[in-house]
């Protein structure tokens, strides 16, 4: 144990028994059939399930629209919490820490609380305000770690070439702060289609996620088609991951 990569043994052991190999079950159910075989049913059902292309279809909205809403809230609160000028103290950034403290599920159902108190009928529009509520701090917390870390010659020397606030803003810091907004879009967008707690809690569950009718199929011990469905979500997740990837070499090329 005296060399240094000895010590990642453990993190190995435990990618391997709490990562790698969930994974692998779930590919493996979702090429299976209820005895076992090899199929590919379970893939084509879903192609070919108006209900589920639906309700998949529904999720993917509900995540677009959650995700330029964080986008729009998130970016100038982070932008004002990296910028000394305004925020001069860490009381703030504490105030948006303070709600990821509360247990998510807590959250919602304090939120459905209250608008039933308020006699506000639940629907898309509190299921929305939910997921904002729920995911906007995962959108503020890329993008000010990025602005905070910024390299602040770059504005300056854009300022020194006869660069407005608003040519320095464009042209220099939201270029440069990309690679936060793609990692909060990831860390947002993906958890939006496949949850299912918050539309069950802010909807009455009339409204189903993507989330919802995998849980619904390994409820119902349907655990092929469940795996199926996560299977499907696993390469979403996979291909945005890739592409936020290479926007963050792209970003690091166009700094170089």
């Amino acid at each position: 144990m005296g060399k240094r990569h000895n010590w990642s043994f453990p993190y190995f052991i435990f990618m391997i028994l709490f990562v790698v190999l969930p994974l692998l079950l779930v590919a493996v159910y979702a090429f299976q059939d209820s005895n076992g075989r090899f199929t590919f049913a379970n893939i084509i059902r879903f192609f070919s399930d108006s209900d589920s292309l639906s309700t998949f279809a529904l999720s993917i909205e509900v995540a677009i629209e959650n995700t330029v809403l964080c986008i729009l809230l998130g970016y100038p609160a982070a932008w004002i919490l990296a910028n000394k000028k305004y925020n001069r103290s860490s009381v703030t950034i504490i105030l948006f820490i303070l709600p990821m403290w509360i247990n998510a599920l807590m959250r919602t159902l304090a939120t459905a609380e209250l608008f039933n108190m308020l006699g506000f009928q639940l629907g898309k529009g509190t299921l929305i305000y939910g997921m904002v509520y729920d995911y906007l701090p995962f959108m503020i917390y890329p993008i000010y770690t990025i602005l905070q870390k910024m390299d602040k010659s770059y504005a300056e020397a854009a300022q020194d070439l006869g660069a407005n606030p608003v040519q320095v803003f464009w042209k220099v810091t939201f270029p440069l702060s990309m690679p936060g907004v793609t990692s909060g879009i990831l860390m947002v967008f993906m958890p939006t289609v496949s949850t299912f707690a918050i539309s069950e809690f802010l909807t009455n569950n009339k409204i189903k996620l993507f989330g919802t009718i995998i849980q619904e199929n390994i409820n119902s011990s349907m655990w092929n088609y469940g795996a199926a469905l996560a299977f499907v979500m696993l390469l979403i997740i996979g291909a945005t991951t890739l592409l936020r990837g290479n926007d963050g070499e792209e970003a690091g090329s166009s700094l170089i």
